[in-house]
């Protein structure tokens, strides 16, 4: 069965949806694909969101969903593209139902897969007590002893911001400190203590952690874990179609969400390391507005 629309979507997230509603409040014909797999899942409450400050994930996405497919030009499959080629003005993607669908102009909201430590406890926690943001969990976690999992320079720099939050701040290093020694006295200072022995799990109930079991047979008492872990994108396909990435991963976009290819857009947490439902909200409608742009006629 195939399909012809103006621009297809891949990812009905934040940022995908806030491009559909762009677009459909523009009268474009809009397809969203949506595999149903959000980057923040687990978590229990989104933060730092004017209007909907605590609200679930799943909440806010359910009503995104249908504000955005009130307008009659916009639809919304929950299929997954696993194909997709062709050039500015003519793509085809296939999904993972055999669905053919045509587009002028694609736009990828795809999110990022976070690699997560393999230690017992970190993938439980992840989003609830294990978490990323201090912008979007630091104030739930105030004044509570709290740790990082950072070593070297970046642990500097991440525990002078979480400091702002406590004045109970472990940095671990999972293993030998690699600061400078004015480092190390620059946390001294502060109050922030440097834990080196090796994190062998992480001791939890229902996601919410209790403890950081060392190597060595400690226990830290702790109530949230900052972490910075890697990741990967969650749809390869960009990659296919030629567009560049970042030194660290993530899809290059201009100031107007444009990849380096003709054509198809970015937006969301697959294009920065800044997540928050609110940016990843506002990048995706500065890609509708970019993209109606792009659509119309020449006179």
């Amino acid at each position: 069965m195939e399909n012809q629309v103006e621009v297809v979507i891949i990812g009905g997230s934040y940022a995908g949806l806030s491009a559909a509603m762009c677009l459909g409040r523009a009268l474009r014909q809009v397809l969203v694909l949506d595999s149903g797999q959000p980057c923040n899942r687990p978590t229990p409450h989104a933060h730092n969101f004017l209007t909907r400050d605590g609200a679930s994930p799943a909440e806010l996405a359910a009503q995104a969903r249908a504000q955005a497919l009130a307008y009659p030009t916009v639809r919304l499959l929950a299929e997954t593209a696993v194909a997709a080629t062709g050039t500015d003005g003519d793509f085809t993607l296939t999904t993972d139902t055999g669905r053919v669908v045509r587009a002028g102009k694609l736009l990828f909201a795809t999110g990022v897969r976070d690699l997560l430590p393999a230690q017992p406890g970190f993938a439980a926690c992840w989003g609830i007590s294990v978490i990323h943001c201090p912008y979007c969990h630091g104030y739930e976690y105030r004044q509570q002893p709290i740790g990082t999992l950072l070593n070297g320079e970046a642990a500097l720099h991440h525990a002078r911001l979480l400091r702002q939050w406590t004045t109970q701040l472990t940095v671990f290093t999972d293993g030998p400190a690699t600061f400078s020694p004015q480092e190390r006295a620059q946390l001294a200072r502060a109050g922030v203590s440097v834990e080196e022995t090796p994190v062998r799990e992480l001791r939890h109930h229902a996601g919410q952690l209790t403890h950081v079991a060392l190597a060595d047979g400690r226990q830290v008492p702790l109530a949230a874990l900052y972490l910075r872990p890697g990741m990967a994108q969650h749809c390869l396909l960009p990659q296919e179609l030629g567009c560049t990435y970042t030194e660290a991963g993530y899809l290059q976009v201009d100031s107007m969400q444009n990849t380096s290819v003709p054509g198809i857009y970015a937006a969301g947490d697959a294009t920065t390391p800044m997540r928050a439902v609110g940016m990843a909200a506002a990048g995706g409608t500065l890609a509708g507005v970019a993209l109606n742009s792009e659509l119309l006629p020449t006179w």
